[in-house]
């Protein structure tokens, strides 16, 4: 899943430095450069594809601006492959990959609470799903939203 980027390879008159043209902008109308790997941080589309790059070993600079990828060649490296780290940068699932199973907790948890024969309300069943995965700040702000919403409601 995930589509594809297509992508033209541009040889450049300088050697060692190779072009990217995308059917998408990565940037906008920024410019960003990386110099290392070091250098890209954060979840911009420009900087992901960037840490991709470095990973090829291949790769010395990057400059990335709107839809052009421009690529400096560690001495040595033609860029073979590369074309194909851009055009993936947006694939998310590939063939061969298993899908993550979300296991349910919720009836093991009705089990184990009816499971206890009085239900005295001993209160001992800990946090429900809901108090695990909704932070404490927002349940108070939906149960202050809902008070204010049933008082103009009528």
């Amino acid at each position: 899943m995930g589509q594809m980027v297509s992508v033209v390879e541009k040889r450049s008159s300088i050697p060692g430095i190779v072009r990217f043209e995308a059917n998408r902008a990565l940037t906008g109308q920024g410019h960003e450069r990386f110099s290392s790997a070091a250098d890209a941080v954060g979840p911009r589309p420009a900087a992901e594809l960037a840490r991709r790059l470095f990973a090829t070993g291949q790769v010395d600079t990057v400059h990335v601006y709107s839809n052009i990828v421009t690529v400096g060649l560690r001495r040595g490296f033609a860029g073979e492959g590369l074309d194909g780290v851009v055009r993936e940068l947006y694939q998310y699932w590939k063939p061969g990959m298993e899908p993550t199973v979300f296991v349910e907790e919720a009836p093991a948890e009705v089990a184990a609470s009816s499971g206890g024969g009085g239900g005295g309300g001993e209160g001992g069943a800990g946090p429900s799903a809901y108090e695990r995965l909704v932070p404490q700040v927002l349940r108070e702000r939906s149960a202050a939203a809902l008070a204010r919403w049933k008082a103009n409601a009528g």
